[in-house]
């Protein structure tokens, strides 16, 4: 099977989009609308989108005015319907989309968990020890003699007509000057780290997609599962949740 398309028992997996043939970001927002559709209707699998975008920021709907880029360098900046604040996407970064159906005994906290879980286990795939911190979102490293608390992959989820949409990001070899000229999820006590810079060599998204892939097939198994032990709880600006849930019919 090509690299295109790789299916498993209750999901496929379709990259759309990488290096020069990175997808716009409103391109792959109405592709995840189509596929949503699909799924909602019982047409197709569960579809996760494989890809990368162009640089472009992207603000939820608890961005406030001021964690906007004053010069977002010539990316976009485009408002979106899923949960929690400003992040950036761009070339290095891998980005997942699962658009599936959650099964009754699978509620939506266990499964961002799920999704954080498949990027604990890309990183620790490539001797990088991650974990999540409650009251924030992602994946992060834990402050050391290198450097502060940084996070290494987000993720943003809607839900409706109970089946998921947008997803998560890992930074893989992404160059970290797009997000100097904002704050990150509007988190300004903490940084932002990539896969390149934590090993000390290159693992570009073409390296890190198999491994992404497989970790997010044995997530979407639904089957038990022991999480990776959280790191000590940190504060998340706001109160509201990062996840949209929308009534049927929505």
């Amino acid at each position: 099977m090509s690299e295109a398309a790789y299916e498993q028992e209750n999901v496929q997996f379709e990259v759309a989009g990488l290096g020069p043939d990175a997808v716009d970001y409103l391109s792959a927002w109405e592709l995840q609308r189509e596929v949503h559709a699909q799924v909602v209707a019982g047409e197709r699998p569960g579809t996760v989108l494989l890809l990368e975008h162009p640089p472009t920021y992207t603000a939820g709907k608890r961005t406030e005015a001021h964690e906007r880029p004053l010069d977002a360098g010539g990316a976009p900046v485009i408002d979106v319907d899923r949960g929690g604040k400003i992040t950036f996407h761009g070339p290095g970064q891998l980005v997942a989309y699962p658009i599936v159906a959650l099964p009754d005994h699978v509620k939506v906290v266990d499964f961002v968990r799920r999704m954080e879980e498949a990027m604990i286990a890309t990183c620790t795939h490539f001797g990088v020890e991650t974990a999540r911190v409650p009251g924030r979102s992602g994946v992060w490293l834990r402050a050391d003699e290198r450097a502060g608390e940084r996070k290494i992959g987000a993720i943003g989820i809607r839900v409706s007509r109970g089946v998921t949409m947008h997803g998560i990001a890992l930074n893989c070899d992404v160059d970290l000057g797009w997000y100097d000229r904002f704050v990150p999820c509007g988190i300004a006590d903490a940084g932002v780290t990539t896969l390149s810079l934590e090993t000390g060599r290159r693992v570009g998204v073409e390296e890190a997609l198999p491994v992404l892939r497989t970790h997010l097939a044995e997530m979407l198994a639904w089957d038990d599962y022991r999480p990776t032990p959280d790191y000590e709880p940190r504060p998340e600006p706001g109160r509201a949740p990062r996840i949209e849930l929308v009534t049927p019919g929505a």
